[in-house]
């Protein structure tokens, strides 16, 4: 009887369970089922999953605050996932999986209407996962699903502020400001509903570059959010955005919010709240000091030492205004050390201490620190360019400071009379003696210290500890036991019967690869004052030579000072001195000219002073009439050289090739033998390549070097030959999955004026219908035949194919020419090398 019961019990129960399973009947013990299972067996494992994956996300991402901080924190991988792969991440793929699961294992859609009151989430999670895999069209998918099926779902505003994120990350800006707007504005939201959607606005407002609209809305935000870490890090962004608006004032208030949080957020957004306040802080004579304990204060707490190189960077700064220079190097330096991760800082620091070497006229080690901020630069930025440049201009600093300080030393020599230059060369002598005096000295006390370490050792047998060492063990005994062996024995292979007389002994020689027992005449000859004497110039041609040289150098290092360094009281130190040396007449004229420029740019009365040196004592020159009439100088001179070059180049800027190349082969024939025919020949080198492409360049730049080697463009030709060229050779099309920028190409010949003009209208008046501020058109020659015009700005290929697209498709543009879609470095080659013919 029992045991019928039991099996009549058991029986029952499963089959309720079984009954219960069914996603086709609608009733109460299936909805619950089907809601508690997905809720709680399947969603939670998904859920979990899911916040692993975005917190690793988070942890692994690197804030760059020298730009403004992104809302929220997600590197976008350059690599794009195509439908049907799988996903980067294996916690999204895990949560998406769980939320798939759910989908199909207790989705109970009966007549129409869904009635497990989990799915809503089910879908949420899925775009969710999705979007954090990278994945935005199908996230978007999943996010408009709740929209359009569960309009009366609780997540139903979390769906809308997740769409609007996706749209940013699809470069939907303008889009998904108007739906955000209008959730803020109509819809009921909870406070960190509020201030997810305002923080999702201030981002799309940042995108856009409307920085007044980003911090209205990141206020919101800040005052909205609960969550102590969106608090700091809004804040911060604020504080950001009123720095670059130029409002410090109220930057610092957004600071002073982060900072007093304290622990509450991520320390780092307290340090660099620190730092930046600190940036906008007016140091004076009365609060300087307090200024200074602060910055110490903030380096000396442990707690603040993975922040250090920001701290010591601070500080640098801070004495460096100061005009404390030792120490602003000193921790420059402390920063360079503590800066693993930061590279750009670094390379700031790097470029701060060339700075200093500079101004200490230490060029080569400028150069050195120049070198090492190229290293932690990323390439092909305005920055990385301009140090670039800076950086081989300090090789002609370099190179003619040399010249000046040795041939200013040798005319110095050249001046003095024989008694002066044997009191002069005797007291180097002495100084010679006296060092070589006392590095012997040094050297025997060294020596009887190791012989009576290796007596005391020869005492000692066997291993000890401590001071008693066993004699190989001690690293001094045995050195000096090798120098033993090498003056009694020769240096002899390890072989047996080592000791024979007829083995062969290895000859030691010294550095310069003479006999150790050869006396070296010219070290005798270095304590000789004949043997400096002797070698000072006496012929007259040769000591003028050496003083044109110098004179040159000075004059040229004048230049680059004013002209590329914009260092104009270093210009005006060796201008000046130049003008002292007597130069030659050619150098006078321009010198003072330059000098009058220099000084009216420093604002000294000394502009005045060689303004009338000019007008008094070259009066019928050029430079005179310039400074006498200016603009009657600029209209009589349209014809001149300069002038006729600046309207040639004119012509080059405005892509106009073939006239600048016609004009440039024109003036070179005109002005044959004169100093601007190497400057013609190299804007016809250029204006060739971007008609005819890589080989037709080569060859021209060879023309230009080996014809005008001295000229500044010829040595200009050479390096671009060196360095340039051999980076531009690849002409195979590279791989643009990683590309971040693409373009759209279409293809004219030359002579389709009114086609090329009507697409050019077409695409404008399409990009002003969108909104789309960040994209742009232009018009580009390509050879000699055809034009481009070319739409430029998207981010992604897949962005790019969807607007031509829009043109193609789209009744008020129906754009049907044909098109090409390429990537900004594939671009780059097809117009070096002309080979657009070979792209797929």
């Amino acid at each position: 009887m029992k045991k019928t019961l039991y099996i009549s019990v058991t029986l029952s129960v499963l089959g309720i369970l079984l009954f219960s399973c069914s996603t086709k009947k609608d009733t109460f013990i299936n909805r619950n089922f089907h809601s508690v299972t997905t809720k709680y067996n399947v969603l939670f494992n998904g859920k979990v999953a899911f916040e692993e994956g975005r917190e690793a996300l988070m942890n692994a991402y690197v804030d760059d605050y020298w730009e403004i901080l992104p809302v929220e924190r997600m590197e976008i991988l350059d690599d794009l996932t195509l439908p049907g792969q799988g996903g980067k991440n294996p916690n999204f793929e895990k949560a998406e999986e769980k939320a798939v699961k759910a989908i199909q294992k207790h989705s109970m859609e009966i007549g129409g209407r869904q009635r497990n009151p989990q799915m809503d989430e089910a879908y949420l999670l899925l775009g969710e996962a999705r979007y954090f895999d990278q994945r935005f069209i199908p996230a978007l998918e999943a996010f408009n699903y709740i929209l359009g099926e569960y309009p009366d779902s609780d997540k139903i505003n979390e769906a809308r502020i997740w769409r609007e994120k996706t749209h940013l990350r699809l470069e939907n800006e303008e889009y998904a400001i108007a739906n955000l707007k209008r959730i803020l504005r109509f819809e009921k939201l909870d406070n960190q509903q509020y201030a997810d959607a305002n923080a999702v606005l201030g981002q799309a407002y940042i995108n856009l570059k409307q920085k007044d609209s980003a911090v209205q809305v990141m206020k919101l935000a800040a005052a909205s959010t609960k969550k102590r870490e969106e608090q700091g890090r809004y804040n911060y962004i604020i504080g950001q955005l009123f720095n670059e608006l130029g409002y410090k004032d109220s930057a610092d208030i957004a600071f002073d919010k982060v900072i007093d949080l304290n622990r509450k957020s991520p320390r780092v957004y307290m340090i660099n709240a620190y730092i930046e306040k600190a940036k906008n802080f007016e140091v004076t004579d009365e609060n300087k000091e307090e200024f200074l304990e602060m910055l110490t204060d903030l380096a000396e707490d442990r707690e603040n030492r993975p922040f250090l190189d920001r701290i010591y960077r601070q500080l640098a700064t801070y004495h460096l205004e100061n005009d404390s220079l030792e120490l602003a190097e000193e921790f420059f330096n402390k920063s360079i050390k503590k800066a693993t991760k930061d590279r750009y800082l670094k390379a700031l620091d790097y470029e701060n201490v060339a700075a200093l070497r500079f101004d200490d006229a230490k060029y080569k080690d400028a150069g050195k620190y120049f070198d090492s901020t190229l290293l932690n630069l990323k390439k092909n930025t305005k920055k990385f360019r301009r140090i670039e440049k800076k950086r081989a201009n300090l090789d002609d600093v370099i190179k003619y400071e040399d010249i000046a300080y040795v041939n200013d030393s040798i005319l110095n020599l050249v001046s003095l009379s024989e008694a002066e230059r044997t009191d002069y060369f005797q007291k180097h002598i002495d100084e010679l003696k006296a060092a070589e005096q006392a590095k012997l000295e040094e050297e025997e006390q060294k020596k009887n210290f190791v012989a009576n370490e290796f007596a005391s050792s020869r005492n000692n047998v066997g291993p000890r500890t401590g001071s008693d060492e066993f004699y190989f063990y001690n690293q001094t005994t045995a050195a000096y036991g090798k120098n033993e062996f090498r003056k009694k024995w020769g240096d002899r292979p390890l072989e047996d019967n080592w000791r024979l007389s007829d083995k062969q002994t290895i000859v030691r020689t010294n550095t310069r690869g003479e006999s150790e027992n050869v006396a070296d005449e010219d070290e005798k000859d270095i304590y000789s004052v004949a043997f400096y004497t002797g070698r000072i110039p006496s012929d007259e041609k040769i000591i003028d030579s050496i003083g044109k040289e110098r004179n040159f150098a000075y004059y040229q290092l004048g230049l680059i000072y004013k002209e590329k360094f914009k260092e104009y009281q270093l210009a005006a130190n060796r201008l000046e001195q130049l003008l002292e040396n007597g130069p030659e007449e050619k150098l006078i004229l321009p010198s003072k000219y330059n000098l009058y420029k220099i000084y009216t740019l420093l604002e000294s009365s000394k502009a005045d002073d060689y303004k009338n040196d000019i007008l008094n004592n070259h009066g019928d020159s050029r430079y005179a009439q310039i400074l006498r009439n200016p603009e009657d100088v600029i209209a009589s001179d349209e014809n001149s050289p300069e002038s006729l070059y600046a309207k040639t180049y004119k012509k080059f800027a405005s892509q106009d090739f073939k006239g600048s190349l016609a004009d440039c082969e024109k003036y070179i024939r005109q002005f044959t033998g004169e100093e601007i025919v190497p400057k013609f020949e190299m804007l016809k080198a250029i204006s060739i390549a971007r008609l005819d492409g890589y080989q037709a360049y080569k060859k021209a730049l060879n023309f230009v070097a080996l014809n005008y080697p001295n000229d500044e463009e010829g040595k200009r030709a050479q390096e671009i030959i060196k360095k340039s060229l051999p980076k531009l050779k690849n002409n195979k099309l590279v791989n643009d999955e990683k590309s971040r920028h693409f373009k759209i190409i279409y293809q004219f010949n030359a002579d389709e004026t009114e086609a090329i003009e009507a697409l050019d209208k077409t695409v404008k008046e399409a990009l002003n219908d969108f909104g789309y501020q960040m994209i742009t058109v232009t018009q580009d020659v390509y050879n000699r035949n055809e034009i481009f015009i070319v739409i430029h700005g998207f981010s992604t290929k897949m962005t790019a194919a969807s607007f031509e697209y829009t043109l193609r498709s789209n009744p008020k543009y129906l754009i049907k020419k044909d098109h090409v879609l390429l990537s900004s470095e594939n671009y780059q080659i097809v117009q070096i090398h002309k080979n657009l013919s070979e792209v797929n």
